[in-house]
């Protein structure tokens, strides 16, 4: 079956139901490692990759780059989106979008996020600094990270007032331990046409239970510590125990139910999923083929 995609407008960007996060390259997994994952997730229909210039000082950036430019795929069948770290000033957005470009091999980003909101994204100037990428041919489309709805109204109040290049995608952390994508903001990026896609699906495994008796060396939690503080937690421990006890129930792995339930949630363009391994991604695809729509109300029954 061919991997189903949504166009983000307006600047008319295909992207695939389950992207790739590249988050792993060059920290996790070395560039061989992830070539192989890049051919395997483009093969298999996946044409969004998803990377940040803060991932591996850029290093996840410069190996998706060299993949580009020994595969050649066609112009237009892949999407790359990366990500800008604040504080967003204007000279320092326009320098370092040149410096993802170089390592990505690319004349133009396909979409750009500000990784994460700051004071400093509600500058004009800043904001002004992203349209004039856009309007250079070096940008086709903008988007905001880590947002909640009334840093994201704010962004694009400012945008429509000064008439410039507005957010068309934003990108949150949603799955069934920890929910950034809250029913209204999903009503209003619907009513804004503006695209959800979201990440960390199995919650840097946190949803696999494999940490329950302590961080599993090598895992994200050992290499990453600041992630413990967002799913270590008494709430994020319960959504867990139901998870356990209904894949006790029914048969079906924790990972299976976790992955199936964020790939079938409504208003979301793409769910990033990473890896070390084509295997991550076999699982993702077996999960998309799933849908269970009343499994799914049971594992999310304790709310938004």
């Amino acid at each position: 079956m061919p991997m189903e995609t949504t166009v983000i407008t307006p600047a008319k960007l295909r992207v695939s139901r389950i992207g790739l996060g590249c988050v792993t390259f060059g920290r996790e997994i070395d560039e061989a490692a992830a070539h192989v994952l890049l051919d395997h997730a483009y093969a298999r229909g996946i044409n969004f990759f998803d990377t940040a210039s803060a991932y591996s000082q850029g290093a996840s950036e410069s190996i998706i780059g060299r993949w580009l430019a020994s595969r050649r795929p066609p112009a237009g069948s892949v999407t790359v989106a990366t990500k800008l770290l604040p504080p967003y000033e204007p000279a320092r957005i326009t320098e370092m979008v040149g410096a993802s470009l170089q390592r990505l091999g690319l004349t133009a980003i396909d979409l750009l996020y500000l990784h994460q909101w700051h004071i400093t994204a509600e500058s004009p100037a800043a904001l002004a600094a992203l349209d004039a990428l856009v309007r250079a041919g070096k940008v086709r489309a903008l988007g905001a990270s880590n947002y909640n709805l009334p840093q994201l109204e704010t962004a694009l109040a400012l945008q429509e007032r000064h008439g410039l290049t507005r957010f068309s995608v934003v990108q949150n952390n949603h799955n069934l331990a920890v929910r950034d994508v809250s029913a209204e903001l999903r009503e209003f990026c619907a009513a804004r046409k503006i695209a959800v896609v979201t990440y960390s699906p199995l919650g840097a495994g946190f949803l696999t239970g494999k940490h329950r008796h302590g961080v599993q060396p090598g895992s994200r939690f050992d290499i990453v510590p600041g992630h413990q503080d967002v799913y270590f937690h008494e709430e994020s421990y319960h959504r867990l125990a139901r998870l356990e006890s209904v894949a006790a129930r029914t048969g079906h792995s924790q990972a299976h139910l976790a992955l199936a339930w964020a790939l079938h949630q409504p208003g979301v363009a793409s769910v990033l999923v990473g890896g070390r391994t084509p295997a991550h991604l076999d699982q993702a695809l077996a999960a998309q083929a799933f849908d269970d729509p009343a499994l799914f109300a049971e594992l999310a029954a304790d709310g938004e």
